[in-house]
């Protein structure tokens, strides 16, 4: 546990010189260690044996606040005990909160259809503070604290430290098997214009947006090219296993190949996109990366799962044993925000076992469906627009990473919310300007 403390007083400051400015900062209610460190953050008892994943350690609303902030244990007092500044806000234990999904081994019960932890359903969201970065706010915090204990901390200017431009394969094509074209002959577009497509070169297939979206990202790229800009697209690989998991393409298909290509030669990162399936059962994560490795030629380090569907905490060990590194995975389905309180990436520390992960989390700031579809937010143009903006400055704010999920199919003539693809358009102009 020592191990995780340490982790999040580095998270929270934030600074080149966080490893030897941490040990300026204890977390302790022992005044004989007080005049060892320079601010003491005094722990609220969350950690104990007989509170910890217990429904008892759950907050309740309303919230008290430290200096604007929302505080999810302690209290919002800070004193001075001689020369050490001592906080009685338990910054430690409320960061711990949000960035392990503590909340969702206590609360197992709250799931959506899908096995999902519903976003509306997380006390950030309750609170009316998810689209707040707050871990990131208490490292403020925390750098003001030692500021004033006469420490020399120094902020840096707001900007994005780093951009993900993510794209998920889910559905790479619309009419380029028979089974497509009976689709459409029984309750689509008809056998006649169905034919047209699947019988056309691929670039005239509604779904096969790819080189307009890959010119958008390289655009961005081109605009800045001393920034941190990257592309991954995300592939399917799961067998026929689940309903949702529809519709499966075939890896070494040539149409399949050849996105696969193009991927390679504008050096996009290829990322797994673990099944549904695999979401209810982690155990065929391995198996799922081996066969994309096999059928792309890369090495997988990237991975983000179908439906978002990382269904609890604890499931995320099978993605380091499957030899993932790094997950884009934590967004919520039904509402943009902050999932784990941050805009920066963390490593995933396992809330059953308390134990610190060497597996990198990238928290997904916006997906397009999130915005549009009836059962989620179901924003129109000008209201995505704002909330999508409010959270980039946040993420500017934070100096933090901002990662976009945009799919193929929602930028596509036959898209149901056209606006989708002027938005993608629009928030990458914004970037351009930053």
């Amino acid at each position: 546990m020592r191990k995780v403390i340490d982790y999040i007083i580095k998270f929270l400051i934030n600074n080149k010189k966080a490893p030897s400015l941490s040990n300026l900062v204890g977390y302790t209610n022992r005044p004989e260690l007080y005049p060892h460190c320079k601010v003491i953050i005094v722990p609220s008892g969350f950690f104990k044996a007989e509170t910890y994943g217990t429904e008892a350690s759950i907050p309740a609303l309303p919230l008290q606040e430290i200096e604007g902030v929302p505080l999810f244990f302690g209290k919002p007092e800070v004193e001075w005990v001689n020369d050490t500044l001592v906080v009685h806000a338990d910054i430690i234990a409320s960061a711990y909160f949000l960035l392990t999904r503590y909340e969702e081994i206590c609360c197992r019960e709250k799931r959506d259809e899908h096995g999902r932890f519903p976003g509306k359903e997380s006390l950030p969201y309750r609170a009316g503070f998810l689209d707040r970065p707050i871990v990131d706010e208490y490292g403020v915090l925390l750098r003001e604290w030692l500021r004033q204990a006469g420490v020399q901390v120094v902020e840096s200017p707001p900007e994005i430290r780093k951009i993900w431009l993510t794209h998920d394969v889910d559905a790479p094509f619309f009419c380029r098997s028979l089974r497509h074209v009976i689709r459409e002959t029984i309750k689509g577009i008809g056998f006649k214009s169905a034919m047209k497509i699947y019988r056309g070169p691929l670039t005239d297939d509604p779904y096969y947006t790819f080189p307009w979206l890959m010119k958008q990202d390289v655009d961005l790229q081109n605009k800045w090219p001393k920034r941190n800009i990257n592309s991954i697209y995300f592939f399917k690989s799961g067998k026929k296993r689940a309903k949702p998991d529809r519709p499966y393409y075939n890896l070494y298909a040539a149409e399949v190949q050849a996105l696969i290509t193009l991927c390679k030669e504008n050096w996009f990162v290829i990322g797994l996109h673990s099944s549904y399936e695999a979401g209810k059962n982690p155990g065929l994560i391995e198996k799922e990366c081996a066969m994309l490795k096999k059928a792309s030629g890369r090495k997988l380090l990237c991975n983000r799962h179908h439906y978002l569907s990382s269904r609890e905490p604890e499931d995320m060990e099978w993605l380091w044993k499957a030899g993932i590194k790094h997950d884009f995975s934590m967004g919520y389905a039904d509402v943009a925000g902050f999932r784990l309180g941050t805009s920066r990436r963390v490593h995933w520390i396992n809330p059953v076992t308390k134990r610190f992960t060497p597996l990198v989390l990238h928290p997904l700031t916006i997906m397009d469906v999130t915005l549009s579809e009836e059962k989620y937010m179901h924003m129109d143009y000008e209201s995505a627009l704002a909330y999508c903006r409010n959270l980039i400055r946040q993420v500017a704010r934070m100096n933090g990473e901002l990662v976009l999920l945009w799919h193929n199919d929602t930028v596509s003539e036959l898209a149901t919310t056209p606006w989708l693809r002027t938005l993608y358009v629009q928030l990458l102009e914004d970037l351009k300007t930053e």
